[in-house]
């Protein structure tokens, strides 16, 4: 399919209404019209309370069916809406991907006394206590779905540690005296498989099986088509390269995945990508930085190095490519939120060039109302054009410190087709950039409307496209032009 684009339909923010999966049966044509092929959802299972965004795990086979922690519904609604709004998006058109959590769990039944060892928060390898008895909120017995679906329980044997002793109410980072923090992980902190809650041991047995038999169950219970991989640096590295196989045979089907391995460093994103065996795509989060860094610096960034160190450059079919997410919204832990003005440049930079998934943010394109945060502007309009005239060969004009641009030359298979992109991070100005000679004449308009003459291309094939300072210019066609009917 011609210009896969994804879109992450949720924010940490939305409503505890439980009217969610509605809301996404209802926009599933919209969300088409607009150019979406592909959806990530929230996290569809019980948290530890109702107003959990998904991440908190209490019960993956409760999808809002059972009287669990103190709600029904999850924030998001019941098991049947799930069902019909994961229907709905799939009759549209979309490809639908689950939010798997399989790193750890939360809001446990009973406590345990459990012999651990305490290590160090910033050196997980570096002990700092003897090995002592501590309560931990490790058992979970699920009494309010009892046994539907799973009679399956967890207690600490299927888990590797925890950061609360309830003995004493002492936070801590405690790995279970008979086990070790698993391999294959991150190594920031010394070893990062502890991340939140009681974190489970992937080298125990029942506990890998266990993640398969929900795994199968899941996909014969909802039938998505793909996953989102939360936290995949805290987990070993052969779990989701065994998982994924599984799953893939399960379905019979390719099962695309798509994992956060949340560093700007590349070369760690690249060496899981070739230990999972390429299984998988990864968020681009070195691109992510580069925008947010740009946008911080004050027109100081060198937008010549925008697509630079990033996963798109280096591996643009494993590359899902993003400005925010709900981790990176202000309030989050991983906030690192890109400053409004550049994110018509961001945008444009993942929607209107070659190589790279997109994946729009909900926040940007519906607005975030209770952090003040508007719809991106143009946003609507990017979509557009990447869905019906970014098309063709790309040249790039990456060659400015501030002002730099592409152009791509459409295809025959796309009418009028063709697109020449400016931006600048500081002052305005134009770039001599080549459209090709079967351009020769044509009147280009800038379709967002931030410059308001025209340009024609010279019978060469080249012309001078400009933009305003700190903007982003977009030219299409004329025929391009009067059918960008979508308000900016």
């Amino acid at each position: 399919m011609d210009n896969e684009t994804m879109i992450q339909y949720f924010e940490w923010y939305i409503p505890n209404d439980g009217l969610w999966w509605k809301r996404c049966k209802e926009h599933a044509k919209r969300l088409s019209e607009l150019g979406f092929t592909q959806i990530w959802l929230p996290p569809a299972y019980k948290g530890q309370s109702s107003a959990d965004v998904g991440y908190g795990v209490y019960d993956m086979y409760d999808l809002g069916e059972f009287d669990q922690k103190g709600t029904v519904r999850t924030k998001y609604g019941t098991a049947k809406e799930y069902k019909e709004a994961v229907r709905a998006l799939q009759k549209a058109g979309l490809t639908v991907y689950a939010d798997i959590v399989l790193n750890h769990r939360m809001g446990a039944d009973e406590t345990e006394t459990v012999e651990a060892v305490q290590y160090a928060d910033n050196d997980r390898n570096r002990a700092v206590s003897d090995t002592h008895e501590i309560t931990a909120w490790t058992k979970f017995t699920f009494p309010g779905r009892n046994g539907k679906y799973s009679k399956f329980q967890w207690n600490h044997e299927n888990f590797s540690g925890t950061d609360w002793n309830e003995a004493n109410g002492q936070k801590g980072i405690y790995c279970f005296s008979d086990k070790n923090w698993n391999g294959g992980t991150d190594n920031e902190n010394g070893n990062f498989d502890y991340l939140m809650g009681v974190d489970l041991d992937t080298d125990n047995p029942a506990t890998l099986q266990e993640t398969e038999d929900w795994g199968k169950w899941y996909y014969d219970e909802i039938g998505m088509d793909g996953v989102r991989l939360d936290a995949v640096k805290h987990i070993d590295v052969a779990f989701y390269e065994k998982w994924l196989g599984e799953m893939r045979q399960h379905t019979g089907k390719a099962f695309p995945a798509v994992g956060e391995f949340w560093s700007a460093d590349l070369g760690k994103l690249t060496w899981y990508l070739d230990s999972v065996k390429e299984k998988m795509q990864l968020f681009d989060v070195p691109l992510h930085f580069n925008f947010y860094n740009a946008s911080s610096s004050g027109g100081q960034f060198s937008m010549r190095d925008i697509i630079a160190n990033s996963l798109v450059s280096v591996r643009p079919e494993q590359a899902v490519t993003f400005v925010d997410n709900h981790d990176t919204e202000p309030g989050q832990s991983l906030t690192s939120y890109v400053q409004g003005w550049f994110k018509p440049l961001a945008y444009a930079l993942i929607l209107l060039r070659e190589g790279g998934t997109p994946c729009v943010f909900y926040g940007d394109l519906y607005g975030i109302p209770s952090q003040n945060l508007g719809v991106i502007p143009g946003l609507k309009k990017l979509l557009m054009i990447r869905k019906n005239y970014a098309y063709g060969e790309q040249h790039d004009y990456l060659d400015d410190d501030n002002l730099i641009g592409w152009v791509r030359r459409g295809d025959k298979e796309h009418e009028n087709s063709g697109i020449a992109v400016v931006m600048s991070d500081a002052d305005g100005g134009s770039k001599h950039m080549e459209m090709g000679r079967q351009f020769a004449g044509q009147i280009f308009h800038d379709a967002l409307g931030k410059c308001m003459e025209t340009v024609t291309v010279g019978e060469d094939g080249w012309a001078d496209f400009g933009t305003a300072g700190g903007n982003v210019a977009v030219w299409v066609t004329k025929g391009a032009y009067d059918t960008i009917t979508i308000e900016a």
